[in-house]
């Protein structure tokens, strides 16, 4: 007899665990009497994708990815250097359940902020709270708070997601005020959450991103630890797109002074 009762039970303890979730207390109330109806499973099952779709899109909304390329169109044979297993393994996301940072280190144009974009999206997709934004954003935007309680509110803004993507640091330099600040949300950060940050400069070189602030050691250190960091080397993949987007306009110009140059001479195009 046992036996027959116990998947049962199982079966209204699982209904139970789903129905409290979703917060559905009045069907909790009376979970005995409604358990053994087929409609249950299905309604909860309705509830809970719409619920799951509708979380999707605010986190997607509050994180400002903005526009990517994917991951397929990424070309690995264009840097110089990149451990493609190792940003591979990023996307398994483990790095998130350890509270782990990522550093990805190169010159401008070689796929850092589309690896980072995508890393965040395939985050969202995983049920993370993510927030995307530049460092000159980020920065501009917590010096500008005027009150103490107003930039309390925005550390809590950067702080608080699951993942945290800081891009483009080094593009520009900052004061000893900006380095503070910086330091403040890993320092809020470490050991809670998961920061990316990407930039064009070694950390040798971070005094030139915020001269003369006394801080950037222990923010490089606090940075670091704990961390993963991937470096990419190579010619700006931009710049190459760039270059054969002109050979193409060339080619396409030459084709259609050869076209006219052949109407007027009455002979077939070359």
């Amino acid at each position: 007899m046992p036996k027959k009762t116990q998947p049962i039970a199982d079966s209204k303890a699982v209904l139970a665990e789903r129905v409290q979730k979703l917060a559905l207390w009045g069907l909790l109330e009376h979970l005995d009497e409604a358990a053994p109806e087929p409609w249950v499973p299905l309604l909860l099952g309705w509830e809970e994708v719409a619920r799951s779709q509708r979380s999707l899109q605010r986190r997607l909304k509050t994180s400002r990815i903005g526009r990517f390329k994917p991951m397929a169109d990424f070309d690995w044979s264009w840097p110089e250097k990149i451990d493609r297993a190792d940003v591979e393994e990023l996307f398994t996301l483990r790095f998130l359940d350890d509270k782990e940072n990522i550093i990805l280190v190169g010159p401008n144009g070689v796929g850092k902020s589309m690896i980072a974009q995508n890393l965040a999206h395939h985050a969202l997709i995983k049920g993370h709270t993510v927030r995307f934004t530049t460092a000159a954003k980020l920065l501009g935007d917590l010096v500008t708070q005027d009150t103490s309680t107003s930039l309390e509110r925005r550390l809590r803004r950067y702080c608080r997601p699951n993942l945290l993507v800081c891009d483009e640091v080094g593009y520009l330099s900052y004061d000893n005020r900006h380095a503070d600040l910086l330091y403040e949300v890993v320092t809020r950060r470490y050991n809670e959450h998961s920061t990316l940050i990407t930039t064009n400069k070694s950390f040798a070189d971070w005094g030139e991103v915020f001269p003369n602030a006394g801080c950037t050691v222990t923010l490089i250190d606090r940075l670091v630890h704990h961390s993963e960091i991937v470096e990419i080397k190579g010619e700006s993949y931009r710049f190459k797109e760039a270059k054969e987007r002109a050979v193409q306009k060339a080619r396409e110009r030459a084709s259609l002074d050869n076209t006219s140059n052949s109407k007027r001479t009455g002979r077939r195009p070359s």
